[in-house]
């Protein structure tokens, strides 16, 4: 790698701002371009607009050291890398607009020698069907074999989990996929270059099968300890102890269920495999109408518990997706909390510890969200909430879809 070497980041999200960050402080020339003229003012002045644990301390380095700036609009590079969201519309059909948008303002500035990569996770076939379409559409050169016109394109899926995101870019091993062996070899080059884990190679269509592959597999998994809870509390029998009993056997290993499956991947990444493969997906398209349908199950167990009251105050604790982030996406806790404040059958106190503010919710901090509770709705395992006891909830209802308080029993 040289210094000089120009990485054009399109998407400064929670994948995008990372990658700009840490190629920066690789010694590379990080542009990283956002739509948002406030995101790309926030990160010139070297702050960030998300939370991710060091990230703060990298876009810092990286923006001090020269090596990284923002803009809303790309410059030529030697790389480009798309990471933009991937969301879907109507029935779970995927939303290709934002890679279309993305490529389609990278044209003026592509020329032979480059790679093209997308690592925002994609339907099968968005890497050929759509991003080099576009290119090969523009008159650039993506399919034939030739030194002088020729421009790589190559799939290359994000694989890190929020609250690890810098020490996973660098650590996991990476899957890359061009549209064909040049490509390939093209993104196999490059991400060696800083990733320590080892970069698998493959065709652009595995690639993205891949990742859709990877968050089913835990889809399913989860489904299924999802609905085990259900059957569980049927059956007038603690889920938790169950699971930690049959987890015992040396082949069993059943996740822990919660209210939900939230996050732009899980929640997400397999309607893509059902859009493409609907007919045959039918496991797959089960686990999601399984977990889809376990934050209505929590509603309803709140609505039985808040009409044993005249009108409870309910305290929901957690409106992010997992644990210790802030991202809210696809979170199964904002649509009870939501459904909860549309019923009007309570007052509803919030405590979300990984927010300043809400624009549908006033947030209060924990102490004051449990004094005032009648009815305590665990929604997310955030750290804050670690320390909750039976003891420290008498006399209140208490409602854990985490877990927590059978934990610390």
């Amino acid at each position: 790698m040289t210094a000089q070497k120009k990485i054009c980041v399109i998407g400064l999200g929670y994948i995008g701002l990372p990658t700009a960050s840490l190629l920066g402080t690789k010694g590379y020339d990080v542009l990283g371009v956002d739509v948002s003229e406030s995101v790309v003012n926030t990160i010139n002045q070297g702050k960030i607009h998300i939370v991710e644990p060091d990230l703060d301390l990298l876009v810092r380095s990286a923006v001090n050291s020269g090596n990284l700036r923002a803009a809303t609009e790309p410059e030529a590079a030697d790389v480009f890398i798309i990471a933009v969201p991937t969301p879907f519309i109507n029935d779970h059909e995927p939303d290709l607009s934002y890679v279309r948008a993305a490529t389609e303002s990278i044209l003026g500035f592509v020329k032979p020698g480059n790679l093209v990569i997308l690592e925002s996770t994609s339907p099968v076939g968005t890497t050929e069907e759509c991003v080099a379409a576009i290119l090969n559409n523009a008159g650039h050169n993506t399919e034939e074999p030739n030194p002088e016109t020729e421009v790589f394109v190559a799939h290359c899926p994000e694989r890190v989990l929020p609250g690890r995101i810098l020490i996973e870019l660098i650590q996991n091993d990476r899957i890359v996929g061009g549209i064909n062996d040049n490509s390939t070899q093209a993104a196999e080059r490059f991400y060696k270059e800083f990733v320590s884990g080892e970069v698998l190679t493959t065709n652009a269509r595995t690639a993205e099968l891949a990742k859709l592959t990877e968050n089913s597999f835990r889809d399913v998994n989860i489904a299924f300890a999802n609905e085990l809870s259900m059957i569980c509390d049927q059956c007038n029998i603690d889920v938790w102890e169950l699971i930690n009993l049959a987890n015992h056997h040396p082949r069993v290993n059943i996740l822990k269920p919660g209210p939900g499956v939230g996050g732009h991947c899980i929640a997400v990444d397999p309607w893509f495999i059902i859009d493409k493969a609907g007919e045959t997906a039918k496991l797959i398209r089960a686990a999601r109408e399984v977990n889809d349908a376990k934050p209505d199950w929590v509603i309803q167990k709140v609505v039985t518990k808040a009409e044993k009251f005249k009108r409870p105050t309910i305290a929901c604790l957690g409106l992010a997706f997992k644990a210790d982030v802030d991202d809210l996406r696809e979170s199964p806790a904002i649509d009870i909390v939501t459904a909860l404040q549309q019923m009007d059958i309570a007052d509803i106190v919030v405590c979300e510890p990984n927010i300043k503010d809400h624009a549908e919710f006033k947030l209060s901090p924990l102490s004051s969200a449990i004094d005032e509770a009648d009815i305590v709705l665990i929604l997310v395992d955030h750290k804050e909430f670690q320390d909750l006891t039976p003891s420290s909830l008498i006399e209140k209802i208490v409602i854990d879809t985490r877990g927590l308080t059978k934990s610390n029993a």
